[in-house]
């Protein structure tokens, strides 16, 4: 039988190889676009930043060789080193960043603080992605981390401030990036003074972040041309300015040079390399963008195009400015000959929009990473493209991210300054990940402590001579980045404070299982047609809101779901596992749990099949209960059973169930008795015309062998989904006790009530319906 065309032959080893080559050349002519906008831009402002300060009085043929060849030997071992040949291997089902890496170490060693995890969490096949860990014994030094839980809170606050940092570059590039870019027009036009060039980048950003909401999608296509332009432009004016000004600029790849530079310059030469480390900002998109790429595209794309450009234009400016020291001031755009200065300025300011796009869009990603590790309030998430997942767009954040950039521009109105800032901020994340990273070798990989220490001393000393220069500036503007990450600390602080005192005290709070069994399976109150679905943080037990249900309401629905909406430390949940559905109470009680995993990089979409996958999934496993012994429980031995995965990934019939469609207008006119809900409902779906989805009608198809108890129990399933649905939340007040210190007091009554107040409510972040929502209110004294 012939393959389908299109389709390669497996057969054909060279046919699926060329298949592999041409995605993976695809993919890296992508990546130029979204992941190496920031650093192929760095040449507009490197040598400027460099040549300021200090080293004004060191401005000789000799310095500049000096800052050449520092500017080299900085992109092949922090780039290309670290992370073209190590980082780039150490990804998480294909993603990277500092959440992948802490990601790895969670799994493969207990470090993760997040609450509710389970064994069962350890099942998926996500998790498993990487060396066994079961083949090695564990370290001492594993075994002592795991102890300590001061530790594990000191790892995840190092990362946390790995990922403020990486905020603050959100804020940094797009500031240096435009104002670096317009401040071409100052050489061209004269007659711009300098708050005229700021209110043009003012406008451009502006622009840049009122576009966000479309999406990186609808403007992608026109990223990869617009680097390559540009990187094509700056590799030709490099060679010309090589050939034309000062050939022997080749000689200064010596590490003698470096030397040469520091004993002629000393201390002032050292404080300059906060401006030779801007030649590496951008980097670290590399492994944060991973995800939309392959490793093996990005390594390819900086190898053979990123890396060779930027080290041909930095040795063409070098060689243009050995010759004419009194440019430095503008360094690149003096440079580039006359009669292509305005395409090369156009090209230039493009190209520093794109730059600052790939940042913003990796910010949006981080702060919806934190928000899944439980350290960051709730935001408004939108999936801005159908076709690549992950791009996600957070108004929010977008809007701050504006008023901070438009602030350092006008505040600052200097790319020194800003540099000062946006290095200091690129070297600690560096720093960090060099940290994670040296874990990841010996919990993950399984190296000797020797080769990881090898690896941290060695980049350590490089990175840690660059973060103490950029230290230095911290006066002048690198302020900004530490003050940046301290306000986001706090939040992120606060936030995963109060959320972990509110789950302890439900934990500690949970409602005697026993309690319920003496009640019986009514409960002690009448049972009425309908499901209710119990939302609660806990992973096992029943959260304390339910007994305030049954002790103050005369009725409860007949089929009570306990849902937990938690997540995983795996970048994605697949829909087949991503229910796992259990028993509350025996059979007649008719209470179920049901565990929704999410990992830290999926999105919950309102989707609308959430209801109906649910109600498939307790069908399923009620069958499967009753063939499978594991899962089966007497009617007094189970209190809380066993949970089974069950898979979800469309509404279709199964075994189980039969699902036909029907229009939910109709169905709920006619599913409700009270003339008065029936006019509420037909108002609120007039209104909200997008609400309006097409409702699944279940039915039990013709099995004569079912057992009789099974067939009830899905019959009663099927009435209960035709009643309604209603969602019940606890709406929680969390306050401090009063014998709680001052600062506890602090921390909990006004911080995190005020962070509580002003983000978005969980039913509107888990996408609960408004008009079948019922709220408890509690108050947790924590």
């Amino acid at each position: 039988m012939e393959p389908e065309s299109g389709i390669p032959n497996p057969r054909n080893p060279s046919q699926l190889c060329w298949v592999n080559l041409s995605r993976t050349l695809i993919l890296a002519y992508q990546s130029l676009g979204v992941v190496y906008g920031d650093l192929s831009t760095s040449p507009l402002y490197v040598y400027t930043s460099t040549f300021v300060g200090k080293l004004q009085t060191h401005q000789s043929e000799d310095a500049i060789f000096g800052a050449f060849s520092l500017i080299f030997w900085t992109l092949t071992l922090l780039p290309l080193l670290k992370y073209v040949v190590i980082l780039l291997s150490a990804d998480d089902n294909g993603e990277g960043g500092t959440f992948a890496l802490y990601s790895l170490l969670c799994r493969h060693a207990k470090f993760s603080l997040l609450p509710n995890q389970q064994a069962a969490d350890e099942e998926l096949s996500a998790y498993k992605y990487g060396p066994s860990a079961a083949v090695a014994a564990p370290s001492p030094l594993k075994r002592f981390l795991e102890k300590h839980k001061k530790l594990r809170t000191a790892l995840l606050l190092i990362v946390l401030f790995g990922a403020c940092m990486l905020i603050g570059d959100g804020v940094l590039t797009p500031a240096i990036s435009v104002l670096s870019a317009v401040s071409g027009l100052e050489i061209a036009e004269n007659k711009l003074t300098k708050g005229e060039l700021v209110l043009l980048a003012c406008v451009i950003l502006v622009g840049l972040f009122a576009l966000q909401h479309f999406g990186t999608h609808r403007v992608a296509f026109m990223f990869a041309p617009i680097v390559i332009i540009w990187l094509i432009s700056i590799f030709i004016i490099g060679i010309y300015n090589t050939i034309h000004w000062n050939p022997s600029i080749i000689q200064a790849i010596s590490p003698y040079y470096i030397i040469k530079f520091f004993n002629e310059t000393g201390k002032d030469g050292w404080i300059s390399l906060g401006g030779i480390l801007l030649s590496i900002t951008g980097t670290e998109a590399m492994f944060a963008d991973l995800g939309h790429f392959t490793a093996l595209s990005i390594r390819l794309a900086f190898a053979f195009v990123i890396y060779p450009c930027l080290v041909v234009q930095y040795m063409g400016q070098a060689a243009f400015l050995s010759k004419n020291l009194d440019s430095i001031s503008y360094s690149f755009y003096n440079s580039i000959p006359d009669p292509v200065f305005w395409p090369v300025f156009v090209i230039a300011t493009l190209a520093a929009i794109v730059g600052s796009q790939a940042v913003i869009t990796a910010t949006f990603s981080i702060v919806k990473q934190c928000h899944a590790l439980g350290c960051f309030p709730r935001v408004k998430v939108v999936h801005t493209s159908k076709h690549i997942y992950g791009q996600i767009y957070i108004p929010e954040i977008n809007w701050i991210l504006m008023i901070l950039t438009l602030a350092i521009t006008i505040g600052f109105q200097d790319t020194t300054l800003i540099g000062n800032a946006y290095g200091l901020a690129c070297m600690t994340v560096m720093f960090v990940t060099t940290f994670l990273m040296a874990l990841v070798i010996v919990f993950v990989w399984q190296k000797s402590v020797v080769v990881a220490t090898v690896f941290l001393l060695f980049f350590w000393i490089i990175e840690g001579v660059y973060l103490s220069a950029a230290f230095m500036k911290v006066p002048q503007g690198g302020w900004v980045p530490i003050v940046l990450s301290c306000i986001f600390m706090i939040v992120m602080f606060v936030w995963h404070y109060g959320t972990r005192k509110k789950y302890n005290y439900d934990l500690h709070n949970k409602v005697s299982l026993k309690w319920l069994l003496g009640l019986g399976p009514t409960l002690g109150i009448v049972r009425v047609p309908g499901i209710g679905l119990i939302y609660s943080e806990l992973a096992t037990g029943v959260p304390a809101i339910f007994s305030h249900f049954v002790t103050n309401l005369p009725a409860f629905h007949q089929v009570l779901v306990f849902v937990c909406v938690k997540s995983v430390p795996v970048p994605y949940v697949s829909p087949e596992e991503r229910f796992l559905i259990g028993r509350v109470c025996p059979r007649p009680y008719r209470m179920y749990r049901c565990i929704v995993r999410y990992g830290y990089k999926d999105i919950q979409r309102d989707d609308g099949y959430f209801e109906n996958q649910l109600i498939q999934s307790i069908a399923e496993f009620i069958q499967m209960e009753a063939v499978e012994p594991q899962f089966s429980s007497s009617e007094t031995s189970s209190l809380d059973g066993r949970m089974a995965v069950i898979s979800t990934r469309t509404v279709e019939s199964t075994a189980s169930l039969i699902v036909s469609e029907v229009e939910e207008f109709d169905l709920s006119i006619q599913s409700s008795k009270s003339l008065t809900l029936q006019s509420l409902r037909s108002a609120y779906e007039s209104e909200n015309p997008q609400v309006r989805r097409r409702q699944v009608r279940f039915q039990l198809p013709p099995n004569p062998g079912m057992d009789p108890a099974v067939r009830d129990e899905l019959v009663d399933l099927i009435q209960a989904k035709d009643a309604g649905v209603a969602y019940i939340m606890g709406h929680s007040y969390v306050k401090a006790r009063r014998s709680s210190s001052f600062l506890k007091k602090l921390v909990i009554d006004i911080g995190y009530s005020f962070l509580r107040k002003n983000c978005r409510g969980p039913s509107v972040a888990l996408n609960i319906p408004h008009i079948s929502l019922i709220e408890v209110g509690m108050i947790y004294y924590v």
